[in-house]
């Protein structure tokens, strides 16, 4: 079967980093690369912090999927159990497009993620992370091809050779 390179967008995972700005009442204009990863009648975003000081941003079908997770965490067992349950779902908000293609973020997102004016939208297979492109660009600065070589090989070798870790 083959695909159209649209087709074929809207169908692997969310791929590439795209920058952005944050206007003065907290919109961004979602990037048109990213919408062509996206189905077309895309409308509703699902929005939470992320780990590492960011902000997780979901497709509906994939935050569902989160939610089903979620659900089979047992609240009556632990705190912890309690508490990730509260951390991935207490600040989670949808958020709709605009005519113009811009997402709000509220306030208390933005001021958790550090996001300000200029910001990173980097895809993350089932879910968009939205940074602060400073904190972003950091998290960059110290990896080398060599110490990347050693990463994929400790968390990726086993996988690909068939073998389970």
């Amino acid at each position: 079967m083959l695909f159209c390179v649209q087709e074929w967008e809207t169908l692997a995972g969310f791929l590439g980093t795209y920058d952005s700005t944050v206007d003065a009442k907290g919109r961004f204009l979602l990037p048109a690369g990213l919408k062509r990863q996206m189905p077309e009648a895309t409308t509703t975003l699902v929005v939470n912090r992320g780990m590492d000081k960011c902000l997780w941003m979901y497709l509906i079908t994939d935050w569902q999927s989160v939610e089903e997770r979620l659900r089979q965490v047992n609240a009556y067992d632990s705190f912890q159990n309690r508490l990730i349950r509260k951390a991935l779902i207490a600040d989670a908000v949808y958020l709709e497009l605009d005519s113009a293609g811009r997402l709000n973020v509220p306030r208390k997102l933005a001021e958790y993620a550090g996001l300000d004016k200029d910001i990173v939208l980097a895809g993350d297979i089932d879910k968009i992370e939205i940074w602060d492109k400073a904190t972003y660009e950091s998290l960059f600065e110290s990896l080398t091809p060599e110490n990347l070589s050693q990463m994929a090989a400790q968390i990726l070798g086993s996988q690909s050779q068939g073998n389970p870790q």
